[in-house]
């Protein structure tokens, strides 16, 4: 035979399978008769030989391909079989084979033995290969090979390869591969087109399914009226309702009768997409085409009325439905019980659960589960239980019902109860599953009740279900979210051991949690951990990250962070831009907050109130207030309500720049709309009004701050304090700080640091140095001005031992002293006849580079004299020379 090859008997014969008979010979006919049945004979018999020594060729070949990995001896092998494989031998391999590698290796060879290009057969055969392997590394090239050819793949190949990505759902190849084919001008099966728009169509890839509809169109396919509806249904649940109202009109205008199927899917998917009107429009226009709403049309219509809060209408037409209805839809039953319990009408609810019992149709577990779904979402725990013992009068509950019932109670925190049902439910021969641990221990980690969610979670490895994805996310969130990091980042790589892949839901929650816990390096590692892993961050995890950076003070990773967000390919949203400018104004950046709210506008953001807020701060902070009053104008024009940080931001603006009217204004307007004001606000008032003298304002905003039952922080006692202390009514300060200190508001460091200056100022320096005592008792560190002014007042007063001590305590501990303190320590220094020591510190002040007062060197002059220290006298005789032509110099400048 043709099929061994001429150097098959150097084979081993253990290696062929010989056909049976071909050794042997036929017989001669005697008649012509019998000898025209016997060619015929002979041709049949001739043909099974032929297929038979096809198979065993096929099977050789497939021995030699499976014995070893590609190279020179396997082709030695294949060349010793058969030097010149014919056609039939080479597409009964292919179809045997599952190994596209090894696959294109053989047809690599058969090609190059045979000098001859394959036919549209072993092409297709080859493209079988990969359907069946799953592997289209060769795909292009081989249509590519095929087109030059001038043929392309069969029907049925372009079906098969189709439907082999779907079924591995490698949708995005079998995209590719119809892609590939047009590329090459070939014509994809109508098949293969409406088997990937129906996957597509599931996993909600729109474009991707209107690109594949227009081709069929241009290719000439009819597409009818079920294509239609599925991609008409497919954008509508995407929200995308002007292409669904497009393709509609598309189909209206091919002369296409819509369905009552279409109908329904449009007032369903228009109805969830927030387009009730419209709905309602497609229920009004099915019946003048003549098509009588069935029960699914009515029921769709009726959710969607429920659900857009409009139940008056949802009642009349299920009304309009049961009046010529003898038997009741439960679907409909049940869609309005959810709509009335939705409402919070409860008896409504309980008299259709009668009705539908009066008409002869008992109530499902399905509108029962509907009522307590409701209960649970209004926190009404003892009417559920009610609900769930008076349920199995008509049905019994199923696990749902147990599911609804245990995530009430740990709503609630009724932990106990929640097991008691647990145990009720196995006794009903019905187990936990995944779902329902996962209820627990997501309830009690919101509840905070962390303890009992580990045990759950330690004893879901001895029970039926095993912990998944969702389970280890609650959890690891859970205790991150309480400061437990480190046993969070265990589970996390608990998750790891048990082959679950961690997504960025658990990456966003471990970064978020490590840097709330103020571990900022922790944060850092696992971002790159996630990337090492591969897992590709979402734009939430960028955000979170980005947020976190900012708030660790990290302003150029924070920046680095928002390019990273456009270079992994997606565009910056308002929450992105809302960080970045929150973060910059915090770092001192205030003044890019301009062109970021212009570049966020060009993106086409729409501003949410947090954004809106984030920006005025920014205005504010970069002293453009004018421009932050006009966004709080358009906050409001745009249906956003400012708030209490709206008004709080502006009026903090106004009123640092002294607008304090127009602040007032402001203020006056949040309270008439109802805005609850808080401290931060008043005390913006306060130092406001303080600043510029007048106090008389300042302490009706104080009073009308008590009234409302707020209480003053420190920052609005210093403010008053401050405002008092520069008008220079002391005594009034301190009675201030005494009813401060009756409220129970401690003092801070600021606090005293106002009344000593305030004491100073006065000339009440003993009292002064009384502050500074109880300061210190207090465990309050005094700042460089608390030093610097009780230095001062106690030189001034003349306990130049207690200043000077003073003074070389807070140089001690790192102070470094200003020019009016340096000059306050001379002065008294030289007054107190220790001359020398003041000219020490005269010296000393000049090697900081510190201002000498004109004053303080005539003082030191005078004390110099006085000590006979002349060389010195001297010195400073000349610098003090020096000032007054200096400053003779400055007056004509």
């Amino acid at each position: 035979m043709r099929y061994f090859g001429k150097n098959a008997k150097d084979l081993p014969l253990s290696n062929l399978r010989l056909p049976s008979g071909a050794h042997g010979s036929f017989a001669q006919p005697e008649t012509s008769d019998s000898r025209n049945v016997s060619v015929v004979n002979v041709g049949n018999r001739e043909c099974s030989l032929n297929l038979e020594g096809v198979r065993g060729g096929v099977e050789n070949v497939c021995q030699i391909l499976e014995s070893g990995t590609w190279g020179p001896s396997l082709e030695n092998a294949l060349s010793v079989f058969d030097e010149k494989p014919q056609t039939e031998l080479v597409i009964g391999v292919l179809k045997r084979l599952k190994d596209i590698d090894v696959a294109v290796n053989y047809f690599r060879w058969a090609e190059a033995k045979t000098n001859q290009p394959h036919c549209p057969e072993a092409y297709n055969s080859l493209l079988m290969v990969m359907a069946r392997s799953k592997k289209f590394d060769y795909l292009e090239q081989i249509l590519e090979e095929m087109s030059l050819a001038g043929f392309g793949p069969s029907n049925n190949t372009c079906i098969e390869l189709v439907v082999s990505c779907v079924k591995c759902q490698k949708l995005q190849e079998a995209f590719d591969f119809i892609q590939s084919m047009r590329k090459f001008k070939f014509r994809p099966a109508f098949s293969a087109y409406t088997t990937l728009i129906g996957a597509l169509s599931v996993v909600h890839e729109p474009d991707l399914v209107i690109t594949l509809f227009h081709q069929m169109q241009e290719l000439g396919y009819e597409v009818n009226v079920h294509l239609f509806t599925t991609v008409i249904r497919l954008f509508a649940k995407e929200g995308r309702v002007d292409a669904a109202v497009s393709l509609l009109d598309e189909m209206k205008s091919n002369a296409f009768d819509a369905d009552i199927v279409l109908y329904n899917v449009c007032i369903d998917c228009f109805g969830k997409a927030g387009k009730v009107d419209m709905a309602w429009k497609f229920f009004h226009e099915m019946k003048v085409h003549g098509l009588l709403p069935d029960d699914v049309t009515y029921t769709s219509m009726i959710g969607v009325l429920c659900k857009a809060n409009r139940l008056d209408e949802a009642v009349e037409l299920f009304e309009q439905m049961e009046l010529n209805k003898k038997v009741p839809c439960a679907y409909a039953y049940n869609t309005m019980i959810m709509g009335y319990g939705s409402a919070g009408k409860f008896e409504e609810a309980y008299n259709l659960l009668e009705r539908q019992k009066l008409k002869g149709s008992i109530p499902s577990v399905i509108a029962y589960n509907c009522i307590l779904t409701c209960l649970g979402k209004k926190g009404m725990v003892d009417e559920g239980l009610r609900i769930f013992e008076e349920m199995k009068k008509d049905a019994n509950p199923n696990l749902s019902t147990y599911n609804i019932l245990i995530d009430m109670l740990c709503r609630a925190g009724k932990l106990e109860s929640a097991l008691e049902i647990q145990d009720a439910m196995k006794e009903a021969g019905l187990f936990p599953n995944v779902l329902t641990m996962n209820i627990m221990i997501d309830r009690l980690c919101k509840a905070q009740k962390l303890d009992e969610a580990c045990s759950i979670f330690e004893g879901m490895g001895h029970n039926v279900c095993t912990p998944n994805a969702f389970t280890f996310c609650s959890l690891i969130d859970g205790l991150g979210r309480r400061g437990r990091v480190d046993d969070a980042y265990r589970l996390y790589e608990q998750m790891l051991d048990s082959d679950w892949v961690p997504d960025a839901v658990v990456y966003t929650s471990l970064i978020r949690n490590f840097f709330k816990s103020g571990r900022t390096d922790d944060g850092h590692k696992v971002y790159k951990e996630m990337i090492s892993r591969g897992v590709s961050p979402d734009l939430t995890l960028l955000n979170t990250y980005m947020d976190c950076v900012f708030k660790a003070g990290e302003t150029g990773k924070g920046r680095a962070l928002f390019e990273k967000i456009k270079a992994r390919g997606f565009t910056p949203d308002v929450r992105s831009y809302s960080i970045l400018i929150h973060g910059l104004t915090k770092g001192g950046f205030a003044n890019e907050t301009y062109g970021l709210f212009y570049a966020m506008k060009d993106q086409g953001c729409v501003l949410d109130t947090l954004a809106y807020n984030t920006v005025i701060d920014g205005f504010c902070k970069s002293g453009k207030v004018n421009k932050a009053y006009q966004l709080l104008e358009e906050m409001k024009v745009k249906g956003h309500q400012p708030t209490v940080v709206t008004y709080g931001t502006v009026i903090d603006g106004l009123a640092k720049i002294d607008r304090l009217d127009e602040a007032y204004m402001l203020f006056e307007e949040a309270k008439s709309k109802g805005v609850e004001l808080n401290v931060v606000v008043y005390s913006s008032l306060i130092d406001g009004f303080g600043k510029v003298g007048r106090i008389d304002e300042a302490y009706l905003i104080m009073e009308e701050l008590m009234q409302k039952g707020l209480m003053p922080n420190v920052y609005t006692w210093n403010c008053l304090l401050d405002a008092l202390v520069k008008a220079e009514e002391i005594d009034e300060a301190l009675v201030c700080f005494n009813s401060m200190k009756d409220l129970k508001c401690s003092a801070n460091t600021v606090t005293y640091s106002i009344l000593i200056n305030g004491l100073c100022r006065v000339r009440k320096f003993n009292k002064a140095f009384v502050f500074w005592q109880e300061m210190q008792k207090q465990g309050l560190k005094p700042n460089m001005i608390t030093y610097t002014t009780m230095i001062s007042g106690l030189a001034k007063a003349g306990n130049i031992l207690e200043a000077n001590g003073l003074f070389e305590r807070f140089k001690a501990n790192g102070g470094i002293p200003d020019a009016s303190c340096y000059n306050t320590m001379i002065e008294g220094l030289s007054v107190t006849n220790r001359a020398m020591e003041a000219y020490s510190l005269f010296e000393e002040t000049r090697l900081k580079g510190r201002n000498i007062y004109t004053k303080t060197c005539i003082v030191l002059l005078d004390a110099l004299h006085k000590a006979e220290c002349l060389e010195q006298a001297a010195i400073v005789g000349a610098v003090l020379r020096e000032t007054a032509k200096s400053q003779h110099a400055s007056r004509f400048l």
